[in-house]
């Protein structure tokens, strides 16, 4: 799932594209995107856009009229960029619809969720596997953008004293609290393992057992790790669109790194598995060498569940 870093540079891409743009036409290809009905997807064609946010893990677009556009890419969801014919970037033809041709509905393809024609290219979202997540909401005003919103604080300008407070709020697992929108915005599965291994605090640990001296090393990590992987996708991304946003990437730590070394310590990274996620960790950095238990595996194997990282040597 794209989160606060992906967003981010989601965000600056559709800035230089599409900001005071006017979008032509909207074609729906899913039933399932679609969760308002009033205003109707109509209202917002032939407006000009007019602001770009993030609110958590969405992508927000106001058009004129006080409209807003907002996406949850989910899990699978992405984005693609074309330049209209004669007004590509590189300056030549990009295969993209005409200006003109921006208001003829087309066949989409299967993975194709939704179309957006602007005067000088055209933004699709598309969504992979069967399952359809994404979701698209259109309101009018603020009040109604924010109810959206899960309230959680923006973590790259809070201070310490607020993120010790929201941390301390409620007694659940690191882990568990970092990807709680409620409490942080725009953290999820990938960077929350980043997170975690650069401040050297293992995602079991309970918040309100925490000292002072590790919440600040979170809070540090927190603000390191998110500011670092933005860079990072600015220079990859460059002057193009954001084509290659997945939730493992080279570079990364500990995440979709299971079995693979520490880049601090050399140690074998390990995961717990739960559901359709994973958490990703370093015995020996985060968690003095315990291996936390899988519950799957755990129960399966039982006495035989190694219990520290020495073990599995």
């Amino acid at each position: 799932m794209p989160e606060l870093p992906d967003i981010t540079i989601y965000l600056e891409a559709l800035d230089k594209r599409i900001m005071g743009h006017v979008l032509q036409r909207v074609q729906i290809g899913s039933p399932f995107l679609l969760r308002t009905a009033a205003p109707p997807i109509t209202a917002v064609e032939g407006k000009r856009v007019l602001d770009l946010r993030r609110l958590g893990k969405r992508i927000c677009i106001r058009v004129e009229d006080d409209l807003w556009l907002v996406f949850h890419l989910m899990i699978a969801g992405r984005l693609h960029w074309k330049d209209a014919v004669g007004v590509s970037r590189k300056g030549h033809e990009s295969g993209a619809l005409s200006q003109s041709s921006a208001r003829t509905p087309f066949k989409l393809r299967k993975n194709t969720l939704a179309v957006f024609s602007f005067d000088n290219g055209q933004l699709s979202l598309t969504e992979a596997g069967t399952q359809r997540r994404a979701s698209l909401h259109v309101v009018r005003d603020e009040s109604a953008l924010q109810t959206l919103s899960h309230g959680g604080v923006e973590v790259l300008d809070v201070s310490f004293a607020k993120f010790r407070n929201v941390l301390r709020s409620e007694n659940h697992t690191l882990k568990r609290a970092l990807t709680d929108p409620r409490l942080f915005s725009g953290i999820g599965n990938a960077y929350s393992d980043e997170i975690l291994w650069n401040a050297q605090l293992s995602p079991v640990k309970l918040t309100q057992k925490m000292s002072d001296e590790e919440i600040a090393r979170l809070h540090r990590a927190t603000r390191e790790t998110l500011e670092l992987w933005i860079e990072r996708l600015r220079e990859e991304t460059g002057d193009g669109f954001p084509e290659r946003v997945t939730a493992f990437r080279d570079g990364m730590a500990v995440h979709g790194r299971y079995r693979e070394p520490c880049p601090r310590c050399g140690a074998k990274v390990q995961r717990i598995r739960y559901a359709t996620n994973e958490t990703n960790y370093c015995p020996t950095c985060q968690t003095s060498g315990k291996l936390l238990a899988d519950r799957a595996l755990s129960r399966l194997l039982r006495e035989d569940w190694p219990r520290s990282a020495e073990e599995l040597v």
